[in-house]
């Protein structure tokens, strides 16, 4: 089988990583975006080569894609990230399991607040992936469930089967398209849904996730702000916002606020609110 991994990551552009290698890297959509100057490998121009660079210090530092893949953190990344209102929700026990995705493994559940950060907040725009042996026998040492270990494939509804069978009943799953959000809700009625990696979504896609989703990122999406901004009942951010949508929502983002250290400006406005820097241009 090919060791290939694909991402969609820094603007949108399609990333090709064969053999630890980056090997195509595509046109961003984007021309800016203030998260990626953030990054430890900032990015300012959205060029190919300096995309290449930046995923090239994600495998040094890391081993993104590769057998060397770091699984565990206990930084925060950002605020208000997706891994981190994760990690946030296992901490606090409002979850008992988070059905995300992890390159090397495809769709994981995981238990570990720390192994949801280390996978989570590393991870951006996984389209698909290949098994690395070492990668999901660490996952699985670490109390985690790789519910499609020979084919490492990306599926939510695997992974929400996978984790009902263990005996976990309170998930949060990760997923990146209204199709997904609607079919996990269906699997299960109870399940924490937070919508990622929705820069493009078009609008008729964001009144679905809207309609079924408890969190959604925001990332480079005009539809999700106007349509998920406009009905959210909390916001987390402002240049590239999380949007809380239900009661279920609003609870893990308390709980993240209760954990964070660092000081917090909590004000009464009409969302969608946007800072100074936001993505541009939003799409």
């Amino acid at each position: 089988m090919t060791d290939e991994h694909i991402i969609e990551a820094i603007g949108c552009s399609r990333i090709v990583v064969r053999d630890g290698k980056v090997v195509e890297v595509g046109e961003a959509i984007i021309r800016d975006c203030p998260l990626a100057k953030r990054f430890a490998c900032p990015v300012e121009d959205f060029t190919p080569e300096a995309i290449k660079k930046n995923i090239e210090n994600r495998i040094a530092s890391f081993g993104m894609c590769t057998p060397d893949r770091s699984l565990t953190s206990d930084d925060d990344f950002v605020g208000f990230g997706a891994s981190e209102l994760t990690s946030t929700g296992l901490a606090s026990g409002i979850i008992d399991a988070a059905v995300i995705a992890c390159d090397g493994c495809g769709t994981v559940v995981v238990t570990d607040p720390a192994m949801a950060q280390g996978i989570g907040g590393r991870m951006s725009g996984l389209v698909s992936t290949s098994p690395i042996k070492s990668v999901i026998e660490r996952v699985e040492a670490g109390g985690g469930i790789v519910p499609d270990p020979t084919h490492a494939s990306m599926d939510p509804l695997a992974g929400v089967a996978a984790a009902h069978k263990a005996g976990y009943s309170r998930l949060l799953v990760t997923v990146a398209s209204a199709d997904a959000a609607e079919a996990v809700r269906r699997a299960d009625s109870g399940a924490l849904i937070m919508a990622v990696h929705v820069t493009g979504t078009s609008h008729e896609d964001a009144v679905r996730i809207a309609a079924v989703a408890d969190i959604t990122t925001s990332c480079a999406s005009r539809h999700i702000r106007e349509v998920c901004g406009k009905i959210a009942l909390m916001q987390a951010g402002t240049a590239v916002p999380i949007f809380i949508l239900t009661q279920k929502g609003k609870k893990l983002l308390l709980a993240r606020l209760a954990a964070i250290s660092n000081q917090i400006l909590v004000s009464h406005t009409s969302l969608p609110a946007s800072g100074q820097k936001i993505p541009d241009p939003l799409v």
